[in-house]
């Protein structure tokens, strides 16, 4: 999305020399998407960008995965996965994978200390904090974050975690193997969102000041890919990587509160593309938030049955009420996969429990897939192994 930031010193013009207080000059880096044919900032450092001594294997955290086989919808009860004081955990190697494909892959983390600094160079990595406090450092400047925040991180963007207050830091990790950016549809040609968009670039935070520190012999953790998997390599700069003195451009970490976003509603019930907020290659991002719901006289607010044959449907249940699943065991920090070939929709009662319900007090965040989702090790941890059945109220 092409919405132009500038933060710090930068020169009158691009590719110029850029001079410090004592008449050296800043080296100035391009960080750009498609080559040099989209979105790009220029940062310009105090030290050479590129300059290493020292590479060494990283061993990421767990990324096997095995088929959604034989087929079946899947409850996954991530507040399972970590002790209540996620001691000694932090947000990128305390990630656990839940589900997972060649196109994006979802994670669960309760963290509490600061993480190492970190870059994802495979793809963007979208994350949605559920609960606690953060401030996320990056090259170009420091982002504050709390409950119901999405923090958009570009590929290769040099970051850490670091958990603020006191509870625990609560996160669901989206890491593509792509760029996420708003909705196509609710862009204009050049970039801007549009006045039919359920939110505008007023929305968005973005780092609003240089993030300056010294250090000699500094490790980032970089995750990339070998032959198409998932691999690490821990990488050794000579300086601190946070040496950028400014930058300007339309490519940079932002921060989208869910609360910020206006929902789509209708006289009868809206599909998941009205809730959409995010896109990926081969997969999107909804969210629901609480709403008025569906206002025809014979309306029935919770979503018909509906069967996505071409979609692999996750539901990240983040708070509120959510009527359309009462019944089913599922909760706050619960996960629904429901996959192409398996017609899905409400528990049994609550389609007609809804008629006559004007609004819905419910928070979730909903991936769907274009390619079918393998379950990872955190999914495989904590799956609720009678939701299968609840529909029918028994097992053959």
């Amino acid at each position: 999305m092409a919405y132009y930031r500038s933060v710090g010193s930068i020169p009158p013009k691009r590719h110029t020399q850029h001079r410090k207080p004592d008449g050296g000059l800043y080296y100035e880096e391009l960080m750009g998407e498609e080559g040099f044919s989209s979105d790009s900032s220029l940062l310009y450092h105090r030290h050479i960008p590129s300059a290493i001594v020292d590479a060494r294997p990283w061993a990421v955290p767990d990324q096997s995965t095995v088929p959604n086989h034989p087929l079946a919808p899947r409850h996954l009860r991530l507040h399972d996965l970590f002790a209540a004081d996620a001691a000694g955990v932090d947000a990128v190697t305390g990630r656990r994978l839940v589900l997972g494909n060649a196109d994006v892959r979802l994670s669960y983390v309760v963290a509490t200390e600061p993480s190492p600094l970190y870059r994802n160079a495979s793809g963007d990595e979208l994350v949605y904090v559920e609960a606690g406090t953060a401030r996320v450092e990056t090259v170009f400047g420091a982002l504050d974050v709390g409950p119901g925040d999405y923090v958009l991180l570009p590929a290769s963007t040099t970051h850490r975690w670091v958990p603020t207050g006191d509870a625990p830091l609560r996160a669901y990790a989206i890491e593509a193997s792509s760029h996420i950016t708003p909705p196509k549809r609710f862009l204009s040609r050049y970039g801007q969102l549009l006045e039919h968009a359920p939110y505008c670039e007023r929305d968005l935070r973005g780092p609003s000041e240089p993030l300056l520190e010294d250090g000699v012999d500094v490790e980032v953790l970089v995750k990339h890919r070998v032959r198409g998997e998932i691999a690490g390599t821990r990488l050794v700069y000579p300086n601190h990587p946070f040496d950028v003195v400014g930058w300007d451009g339309c490519l940079y970490p932002y921060v989208f509160s869910v609360h910020d976003y206006e929902p789509i509603t209708g006289r009868v019930h809206q599909p998941p593309p009205a809730h959409q907020v995010f896109e990926g290659h081969n997969f999107v991002v909804c969210n629901f938030v609480p709403r008025k719901v569906d206002y025809h006289p014979l309306a029935i607010p919770v979503p018909y049955y509906h069967s996505n044959v071409d979609s692999d449907e996750v539901m990240f249940y983040c708070g509120g009420d959510y009527e359309a699943r009462k019944g089913s065991g599922i909760g706050q920090g619960s996960i629904s996969l429901h996959p192409g070939g398996h017609a899905h929709g409400p528990q049994p009662g609550a389609y007609e429990r809804s008629i006559g319900a004007e609004y819905f007090d419910e928070l979730a965040v909903m991936v769907d897939t274009f390619r079918p989702l393998d379950l990872g090790e955190g999914g495989r941890s904590c799956e609720d192994p009678e939701y299968a059945w609840t529909w029918a109220g028994r097992r053959a």
